[in-house]
């Protein structure tokens, strides 16, 4: 916002400056939270655009009230079903990868290091379904076997019955699917337990909050898969999308004053992409007319860099995204780290 005041707004095809207001709203994570917000700014404040929220079962109790109101909405949550079936979201899009680009970089290191059994345990909301169901067929397709499935609930804190389960099966290799602080809870009792089986947990912990909860110690080691943010210092300059992520990060040390999570990425990539479609659009169009461009101009979106990805958007995707677009991290002293593929 502040940079948008600064320049005073957006330039428009008629070469005039527009200004932008960003409201920002905490839903706390709560679906019962998020929905008379969003009720609020599409009634009352009249926003073109909903970008948000950052849980999948958020995303997915908006859905219908998004696409009754027909406004675009870029959720920053991982889980397919946002956008699926694409016929029943016309307006809805999303700019985190998706569990089914995510997931199977699990399964493939996994299969690289020869461990043909894992146990597939995930968090028992959209998220966590999401990304179990993407193990599952990526480990049919790669020929690994499933040997355990077990569920915990998002706000669990006693997760040794299903660690137990894990100890007594014949998983060579744990994929987990959850975000903080269960997603924490679950590995600060693996490790308590003693089980050293590779730990590989999905995209849904690329936060520092995992780091906090589950201790230093006990996130040693766990592999996820997430976008290039975290490998920027890796990337070739001939990668588009490494000038990019370079200003993310370095804008946001200087408002914030620690490094940015991925999270931090889905919301400036939300906020770009509105805005660049938004440029496109002649002033004085009535609300409802803003709002249907701007869906079709999301949608008609190519070639489009941003710290996540490089979206190209279609009727057929509304995430635009791939598993090119996904790299996997490891954690050591606390910090993520670039894993390369060799």
């Amino acid at each position: 916002q502040k940079q948008l005041d600064s320049a005073g707004g957006i330039t428009g095809p008629d070469g005039a400056v527009h200004p932008v207001r960003i409201l920002i709203q905490d839903t706390q994570g709560s679906s019962d939270v998020a929905v008379p917000i969003v009720k609020k700014l599409i009634d009352d404040d009249k926003v073109v655009a909903i970008l948000g929220p950052s849980t999948s079962p958020e995303s997915m109790a908006l859905i219908p009230i998004v696409q009754e109101a027909q406004l675009p909405m870029l959720s920053m949550a991982s889980s397919s079903g946002i956008v699926k079936p694409i016929e029943e979201r016309k307006w809805i899009f999303k700019v985190a990868q998706s569990n089914e680009h995510t997931s199977p970089w699990q399964v493939e290191y996994a299969k690289a290091k020869g461990l043909a059994k894992i146990a597939n345990i995930y968090v028992n909301n959209a998220y966590g379904e999401d990304g179990a169901q993407a193990i599952r067929q990526a480990a049919k397709d790669g020929g690994i076997e499933i040997v355990l499935e077990d569920t915990f609930g998002a706000s669990d804190t006693d997760m040794t019955a299903q660690i137990t389960k894990i100890k007594a099966s014949q998983a060579q290799a744990v994929l987990v699917t959850a975000i903080p602080p269960a997603a924490a809870v679950f590995t600060k009792q693996y490790r308590e337990m003693g089980l050293s089986l590779p730990l590989l947990h999905n995209s849904g912990i690329g936060t520092p909050a995992f780091v906090d909860v589950a201790g230093a110690t006990n996130a040693e080691g766990v592999i996820f898969p997430m976008g290039k943010l975290v490998a920027v210092s890796s990337l070739p300059d001939s990668d588009p999308q490494k000038k990019v992520i370079e200003r993310f990060i370095s804008d946001y040390q200087a408002s914030a004053g620690k490094l940015p999570s991925h999270f931090g990425a889905h919301a400036w990539d939300a906020i770009e992409i509105t805005l660049e479609v938004l440029k496109t659009l002649p002033d004085g169009l009535p609300l409802e007319e803003q709002r249907s461009r701007l869906r079709d101009g999301i949608e008609q979106l190519k070639g489009f860099v941003g710290v996540d990805g490089v979206f190209s958007f279609s009727p057929e995707d509304h995430v635009g995204l791939s598993r090119d677009d996904v790299v996997l991290v490891q954690i050591k002293g606390g910090q993520w780290g670039y894993l390369p593929p060799e």
